[in-house]
C-alpha cells in the first residue's frame, strides 16, 4: 500500500510530483525569455523550467557533449516556460534553425521532454552511433532510457518531492528503506548488465551511447546529492563493474564536461582511503542478520545477493601496514597547495637553478626543483640561517649544487611565484666540482648545463644530465604519465597485461631487420664461426641453438594469448636494425600492442581511437603545468594544448587507402601539393604523404584502412578482392604514423601461403599456425609506438629527445 501510495499516482498527481521538487544549485543562466532571446547563441537553445531537477537536464546536455553540438543551457521563470511551450514540463530543445531572425524561437519548431531532446541532438550525427550501430543496440538503448526513468528517476521523485496537504501522511523511514531497496536492485541489475561489457548498449559496444548518459545522469545524481539512497547497495564492493564503468564514462571529457568532478570525486570517496571499499549505511548487526538469513537461503529485507558469477567475499583482508614515509616535501606539493599551507614548516631538498647573492653577501636567494613540477621554488636565507656559509656560490659552485633547505611557507613578494620558503635551516648536500683545471674544485665554469639555453643535439651528448634541463624533465614526466594512461585505459577495459620476450627466433615483420643475438663470435678476432658444409653459419652451436634476434615487435607472441585469454596486451621495448637517421625513427623503442579476440576491423579502429583520445585527455587533465611549459619553449610548439583538445572534439576521418590516393593525386593535379616521393595506387605512403592528409587535408587524426596486401605484412587479413588487406593506420599532424593495425589471417591455409610468399618458412611459425588450427577466432590489434605518442603530447619533434638514452646507427653511449 506505501508504495502504491508513493508511486501509483494519478496521471495528474504523477505530473506535480515530477516537477514540484526542489530546484538544485545548476550552472544553468538564468534569465528572462525576451533577454535570451537576444543572446547570440552558437548553437541549439535548452530552456529549463524552474523546477527541473538537474539529473533531468543534464542528460540532454550529456547527449549534446557526445555529439559536440554546442548547447546554450537558460532557465526560464514558470510564466516564461509555459508561454514557449504550455505542454512541455521539464525542459524545451530549441535547434539554432528554428529561432526567428530576432532570436526568439519560432513556436511549434522546438522538442520537449528529456529523453525526446536528447534523442534529437544524438540524430544529428547519426554516424557516432549513439542510439545504437545495430538494430539490436538501437533497442537496448530505448530498454536502458525506460529502464533509467522507471527504476531509478521514479525512486528520486518520490524522495525529493513533499508531500501535498491532500495526500496521505508517508512514513519518511519506511520510504527511505524501500527507495534504498529499490535503488540496490536498480544498481545491481545495471552491474549484472555491465560485466563483460565496457557501455551498457551491448558486449560489443566499444563507446558510451545515450543509454549510458542516461544512466550516469541519474547514478550521479544519487552518489553525489543522495548517497543515503545506497543503504542496500554496498558500493562499490559487491558493484565492480557498475564502479569501472561509471569511472570510465564519468571521467571522460564528454561527460566531465557536463558533470564536472563531483561525481567522480563522490565515487572515490565511496571506494574510501587507499581505495579500501565503504560499506554504506550497513551496520555490524545489519550485517550479521544479514548473513544469517543468507546462509538459511532467504535474502534480508533491503539487501540483495550477489550478482550472478560474483564470488563474494567470505574473509577479510589484513589491514596494510604501510612504511615508507619522505622526509622532505615535495616541491609540487607546496606550488600547488597540496596539504601546505601559508605559515607550514617544510623541509625542501633539490638542485639549484640559480644561486644568488643580495644585501652585500648577507642575503642568499636559492631557486629549488626536485623534478616534481616545472614550477621552481625561491628560498630565500638569511646570513643567520645555520649553513649560511656552506651555501655561498663560491663554497656550493652555484647552478646544479642540491641543498636541504628548512623553513616556513610565505607569500612571495617575486614576480611568476606565489610562494616562497623563508629558511630557518639549510645544508648543502653535494656542490658542484668545476672549476679549475680537471674540475676537482668547487666552482661552476665547466658545469655543462649553465644557465645559458642549449641545442637538443648537445643535450643529447649530456643525457646523464639532461633530466636537470625543464623542457626535458616536462617530457619525461609526460611520458611517465602516457605509461600510467596507457595501463589504465586497458585495466579498466579488461585487457590482461602479458610480458612478450626480447629474444626470438621469429622476425614479426618478414623484413629481415633484426639485431642478431649470438656468443659464437670468436675471442680470436682472426678466428672464423662454426660452419655447415655448405658454408653457412652452423647456428646449431649457437647459446639458442638457431637463429635468434631481438625482437622487432611483440606481437606474435601476445596473439598466443589473446586465442586463450580473449583481451591482452604488451608493453615493452622494441629493436629494429634499420639504417635509419630521421626524426622519427629509434633502433630501440617501446611498443603497446594490445590484441581483442572475436573481433574485427571496426572494433580495431574504435579501439585505437579510444586508446590515443585516453592518453591526450588524460595529459591535458594531470599535466597541464608541464603542457604549458613545454608550449613556451622558444621554437617548440606553440599551439600545443590547442592541437591537443582538438584531437579530443571530434572523431577521427576515416577514408580507404584507395580514397586517400585518390585525394593526394587530386591534389597534385591541381598543383596544390608536390612531394618528393610521386603518388600512385600501390606505394607505402610515406611521411610527407600521410602529414599532408592530417595537416592539410583534414586539419586532424586520420584512420586510413585497407591498404595493397604487397606493402603490408603477412599475417594481415586479405579482402575479398584478395588485393587489399583489413589494415588500419592512423595518421596525426607533425609526425604521420602514430599506429599501424590490423585484422589478423584467421585460416590456416591463407595464412601459410602469405608467410611463404612473405620469406617466411612454416617450420619457422609453426606455433603460430597452430592457433589457426586448434580453435581458431577472428582477431584484430594495432602497435603503437609509445615514443611516437609522446612526440605527440609533447610536440617535441626529434623522436631522440623523448627517450632517456636514444640508440640509432652509430650512437649507443651510456
Amino acid at each position: 500500500l506505501l508504495l502504491l501510495l508513493t508511486y501509483g499516482f494519478s496521471s495528474i498527481a504523477m505530473a506535480q510530483v515530477l516537477y514540484k521538487g526542489p530546484t538544485l544549485e545548476t550552472g544553468l543562466t538564468t534569465m528572462s525569455l525576451e533577454a535570451a532571446a537576444a543572446v547570440p547563441k552558437k548553437g541549439s537553445t535548452l530552456y529549463v523550467s524552474p523546477d527541473c531537477q538537474d539529473y533531468v537536464w543534464r542528460k540532454v546536455a550529456l547527449a549534446a557533449s557526445l555529439v559536440g553540438e554546442p548547447l546554450n543551457s537558460i532557465k526560464l521563470s514558470a510564466g516564461d516556460f509555459a508561454s514557449l511551450a504550455p505542454h512541455a514540463r521539464s525542459c524545451v530543445l530549441v535547434p539554432k534553425s528554428s529561432s526567428s531572425s530576432s532570436g526568439a524561437p519560432t513556436p511549434g519548431l522546438c522538442v520537449s521532454g528529456p529523453n525526446a531532446c536528447a534523442r534529437y541532438l544524438c540524430g544529428l550525427r547519426e554516424d557516432l552511433g549513439l542510439m545504437g550501430g545495430t538494430d539490436f543496440e538501437a533497442a537496448k538503448v530505448e530498454q536502458w532510457l525506460d529502464f533509467s526513468w522507471h527504476e531509478l528517476e521514479v525512486v528520486l521523485v518520490a524522495c525529493t518531492t513533499p508531500a501535498s496537504e491532500d495526500e496521505p501522511a508517508v512514513d519518511e523511514q519506511a520510504l527511505l528503506a524501500y527507495a534504498s531497496a529499490d535503488v540496490a536492485q536498480a544498481l545491481g541489475a545495471l552491474n549484472s548488465a555491465l560485466v563483460g561489457a565496457t557501455y551498457l548498449a551491448s558486449p560489443k559496444a566499444s563507446k558510451p551511447t545515450l543509454a549510458d548518459a542516461a544512466a550516469i545522469a541519474v547514478v550521479a545524481e544519487v552518489i553525489t546529492s543522495k548517497p543515503n539512497l545506497l543503504q542496500g547497495a554496498q558500493l562499490p564492493k559487491s558493484m565492480p563493474h557498475l564502479v569501472r564503468w561509471f569511472m570510465t564514462c564519468a571521467s571522460s571529457s564528454a561527460f566531465s564536461a557536463v558533470l564536472g568532478p563531483k561525481p567522480v570525486d563522490a565515487m572515490r570517496k565511496l571506494l574510501g582511503d587507499k581505495g579500501a571499499p565503504v560499506k554504506v549505511g550497513v551496520s555490524a548487526k545489519g550485517k550479521a542478520e544479514a548473513g544469517k538469513k543468507a546462509a538459511a537461503g532467504k535474502a534480508a529485507p533491503g539487501t540483495k545477493a550477489p550478482a550472478v558469477g560474483l564470488k563474494a567475499v567470505t574473509a577479510d583482508v589484513p589491514a596494510l601496514n604501510l612504511m615508507f614515509k619522505r622526509t622532505r616535501t615535495r616541491i609540487v606539493d607546496i606550488v600547488k597547495s597540496q596539504g601546505v599551507g601559508l605559515g607550514d614548516e617544510v623541509t625542501v631538498k633539490g638542485w639549484a637553478r640559480t644561486v644568488r647573492e643580495a644585501n652585500k653577501g648577507k642575503l642568499l636567494f636559492i631557486v629549488l626543483n626536485d623534478g616534481s613540477t616545472p614550477n621552481d621554488l625561491q628560498c630565500v636565507v638569511d646570513a643567520t640561517v645555520p649553513g649560511f656559509a656552506s651555501c655561498l656560490p663560491s663554497a656550493c659552485g652555484g647552478t646544479g649544487a642540491s641543498f636541504s633547505v628548512t623553513g616556513a611557507v610565505v607569500a612571495s613578494g617575486g614576480k611568476g611565484q606565489a610562494l616562497e620558503i623563508q629558511a630557518k635551516q639549510v645544508a648543502l648536500i653535494g656542490a658542484v666540482f668545476g672549476g679549475e683545471g680537471e674540475g676537482l674544485t668547487v666552482g661552476g665554469a665547466k658545469y655543462p648545463l649553465s644557465k645559458k639555453g642549449h641545442s637538443f643535439e648537445y643535450m643529447r651528448k649530456m643525457a646523464h644530465l639532461r633530466a636537470r634541463t625543464k623542457a626535458y624533465a616536462s617530457t619525461q614526466r609526460l611520458r611517465h604519465a602516457m605509461a600510467y594512461a596507457t595501463h589504465e585505459f586497458f585495466n579498466e577495459r579488461g585487457f590482461l597485461y602479458v610480458h612478450t620476450p626480447l629474444v626470438t627466433g621469429a622476425d614479426c615483420e618478414g623484413a629481415g631487420e633484426m639485431f642478431a643475438v649470438t656468443t659464437m663470435l670468436p675471442k680470436d678476432p682472426k678466428g672464423d664461426l662454426p660452419r655447415l658444409k655448405n658454408g653457412e653459419v652452423d647456428y646449431s652451436k649457437d647459446f639458442f641453438g638457431g637463429p635468434a634476434g631481438l625482437t622487432v615487435s611483440g606481437q606474435l607472441n601476445v596473439e598466443t594469448h589473446a586465442c586463450a585469454l580473449s583481451d591482452v596486451y604488451t608493453f615493452g621495448p622494441t629493436f629494429r636494425a634499420e639504417d635509419s637517421h630521421t626524426s622519427r625513427h629509434l633502433a630501440e623503442f617501446w611498443m603497446i600492442e594490445p590484441e581483442i579476440a572475436f573481433a574485427g576491423l571496426q572494433e580495431d579502429m574504435d579501439l585505437a581511437e579510444d586508446y590515443l583520445k585516453h592518453c591526450v585527455h588524460y595529459a591535458l587533465s594531470k599535466c597541464m603545468d608541464d603542457l604549458e611549459t613545454l608550449q613556451a619553449v622558444e621554437g617548440w610548439d606553440a599551439q600545443l594544448v590547442p592541437r591537443l583538445k582538438n584531437l579530443l572534439e571530434r572523431p577521427f576521418t576515416r577514408l580507404t587507402y584507395t580514397e586517400a590516393i585518390a585525394l593526394l593525386e587530386k591534389e597534385v593535379k591541381a598543383g596544390r601539393a608536390t612531394f618528393e616521393e610521386p603518388v600512385s595506387w600501390g606505394i607505402d605512403m610515406a611521411s610527407e604523404h600521410e602529414r599532408f592528409l592530417a595537416e592539410k587535408l583534414f586539419k586532424g587524426p586520420v584512420i586510413v584502412t585497407n591498404y595493397p596486401k604487397d606493402i603490408k605484412a603477412f599475417y594481415m587479413k586479405l579482402d575479398e578482392s584478395g588485393k587489399t588487406v583489413q589494415a588500419m593506420d592512423i595518421l596525426v599532424p607533425r609526425i604521420g604514423e602514430i599506429i599501424g593495425g590490423s585484422v589478423r589471417e584467421d585460416d590456416f591455409t591463407i595464412l601459410k601461403d602469405r608467410a611463404a610468399a612473405c620469406g617466411v618458412s612454416e617450420e619457422q611459425l609453426g606455433w603460430y599456425l597452430d592457433l589457426r588450427k586448434y580453435g581458431t577466432v577472428p582477431h584484430a590489434g594495432f602497435g603503437l609506438g609509445f615514443e611516437r605518442l609522446v612526440m605527440l603530447v609533447t610536440g617535441v619533434e626529434n623522436i631522440r629527445d623523448t627517450i632517456p638514452f636514444p640508440r640509432y646507427p652509430g650512437h649507443c653511449e651510456f
